[in-house]
C-alpha cells in the first residue's frame, strides 16, 4: 500500500491525488485505506517514513558493500553519493521526495519530513564522520542530483546542462 502511495503521490503530489487513485493502484478499497490511516496527512507521512526506510538501507548496504571498513571518509562519501543516485534512478522515489519538501507546510507532512532529514543526516554523519561541512556538502550534492535526474539534464547537449549535470 505504501508503495502505490510512493507511486501515487510521485505523479501528481500530495494535494493533487486522492485517495481512490491510491486504492485502486494497491488493489484494496479507499475504506480500507481509511481503516489504515486516519487521512490523507497520515498516509502521506507513512509513506515518508516509507521512503526513509528505503534510503537508510539502500544507503547502508552500499556503503558497506563497495567500501568496506576500515575506509576514509572521502571513500564513504564517493560509496554514498552513488548508493543515492541509483535510488533517485527510480522516479517514483525522486519525485515522490520532491513533493513531500513541497507539501511540507501540512502539519504531519512536515514533522515526517524533518524526521526523514534528520535520520539521513545521522546516517551521514556515521557513514562521513562528524565533518560538518561534509554532511552539507553531500545533502548540497544530492539536492542538486535530484534536480539533474528530474529535468534529464544528463539527456541535454547544452553547456548549461552539461555544467548542472557534470558531464
Amino acid at each position: 500500500m505504501l508503495e502505490a502511495a510512493v507511486a501515487c503521490f510521485s505523479r501528481k503530489g500530495f494535494y493533487g491525488t486522492t485517495t481512490h487513485e491510491i486504492a485502486e493502484r494497491a488493489g484494496i478499497s479507499q475504506p480500507y485505506v481509511y481503516r489504515l490511516f486516519a487521512n490523507k496527512q497520515e498516509l502521506f507521512a507513512g509513506a515518508v517514513y516509507f521512503v526513509s526506510e528505503l534510503m537508510t538501507s539502500t544507503l547502508t548496504e552500499h556503503v558497506s558493500r563497495t567500501s568496506p571498513p576500515p575506509r576514509s571518509p572521502a571513500q564513504a562519501l564517493q560509496a554514498a553519493r552513488r548508493a543515492y543516485a541509483a535510488l533517485i534512478e527510480d522516479r517514483d522515489v525522486l519525485m515522490f521526495l520532491m513533493h513531500a519538501n513541497c507539501a511540507a507546510d501540512e502539519p504531519l507532512v512536515g514533522d515526517a519530513v524533518r524526521r526523514c532529514y534528520a535520520k539521513q543526516v545521522e546516517l551521514v554523519r556515521e557513514l562521513l564522520g562528524s565533518d560538518e561541512s561534509a554532511i552539507r556538502q553531500w545533502f548540497g550534492a544530492g539536492m542538486l542530483d535530484n534536480v539533474v535526474t528530474a529535468l534529464g539534464l544528463a539527456d541535454i547537449d547544452e553547456p548549461w546542462a552539461r555544467t548542472l549535470s557534470g558531464s
